[in-house]
């Protein structure tokens, strides 16, 4: 009856069990496609064995070829549950957008490896808190501390493959920071030359690849956009609004202008090369004055104490010692 009579303690159990009742109908659905997805890939294999004949390069790639059927399985799962009816809650908008500017060789692939990550970690790490945590107790407190750590382990494997992306974006972001100067410098000497902008950006493609990996691929891609009849700007547009790099964006909406109404290039890239290296001296005097005031913490939990000690040190000793002879006196 005191049981009964414990409002606190029956939210608690509610709230596990609607946790509890979320965390099976989840891993329902995933047995459910897990099964139709086996039966498919029984029937394709079946199909397949009637069709083909087996041969020696098959037996020598098979140990490859688990890997490769693993990577496919998970891709397809992760592809299904993306165009599901869940498919906008397990992949959000903002998620996207990081996906596309992540800059994967396979996006389609990643896509589905992203979701697949995410499915498998915010399912699959309540459970495993569930049942290291043992049984359930009538206790309030154990009951609440316990849904708690369930809510938590959700939240941590639903946001954990986020970070990753997103800190992989923002490696990109600080590489394409880094290789700007270099892509000025290199399209205004092509310029002074003699070479066309499209012929420019070619060879930057083609010979600066080791040193600007980043900016480079995106060239290509924005190279073969263009090849392929979009307009120069539509082909830029991507490449000056993925990063969030106002410079590059100037950059691009620049190399746009001078591909439509043409004219001289090579001054406005001087004139923005050397706003690009003011700006950059002012960042690293920034970055030094930062490093500056976190050196003096250092120092002051470090340096400031021997300090004391060898300056006052005798100071101190005589003190303490003269205090003992009065002491001593009385």
């Amino acid at each position: 009856m005191d049981f009964l009579n414990n409002p606190t303690l029956l939210a608690a159990l509610a709230v596990a069990c609607l946790a509890i009742a979320l965390l099976l109908a989840g891993l329902g659905l995933l047995h459910r496609q897990w099964r139709q997805w086996r039966l498919e890939r029984v029937m394709d294999r079946t199909l397949d064995s009637h069709r083909q004949t087996r041969s020696a390069a098959t037996s020598k790639a098979a140990p490859q070829s688990r890997f490769a059927y693993f990577m496919e399985t998970v891709t397809t799962l992760g592809g299904r549950w993306a165009r599901s009816r869940f498919g906008d809650l397990l992949l959000p908008r903002e998620d996207r957008q990081l996906l596309e500017q992540g800059g994967f060789d396979h996006p389609a692939r990643t896509k589905a490896l992203f979701v697949f990550g995410r499915t498998l970690l915010a399912l699959g790490l309540p459970l495993f808190s569930w049942l290291a945590a043992g049984r359930v107790t009538l206790v309030g407190s154990a009951i609440l501390g316990q849904t708690a750590l369930l809510f938590a382990c959700f939240a941590l494997g639903w946001m954990l493959p986020k970070w990753l992306l997103l800190r992989h974006v923002q490696a990109r972001r600080a590489a394409v920071s880094r290789e700007l100067p270099l892509l000025i410098d290199g399209l205004r000497l092509l310029q002074g030359v003699g070479l066309s902008m499209d012929q420019s950006l070619h060879v930057i493609v083609e010979d600066f690849a080791p040193a600007m990996p980043v900016l480079s691929r995106e060239l290509q891609l924005a190279l073969n956009q263009y090849s392929h009849g979009r307009t120069r700007e539509q082909s830029l547009q991507r490449l000056g609004s993925a990063f969030g790099n106002d410079d590059l964006s100037a950059l691009c909406r620049l190399i746009a202008q001078v591909d439509q109404h043409g004219g001289a290039v090579q001054e406005p890239l001087t004139r923005f090369s050397a706003r690009l290296r003011e700006q950059r001296k002012l960042d690293l005097k920034e970055k030094i004055g930062h490093q500056t005031v976190k050196m003096t913490a250092v120092m002051v939990l470090t340096l400031m104490p021997a300090l004391i000690i060898v300056t006052g040190g005798a100071g101190f000793i005589a003190i303490i010692r003269g205090l003992a002879r009065v002491t001593g006196g009385q």
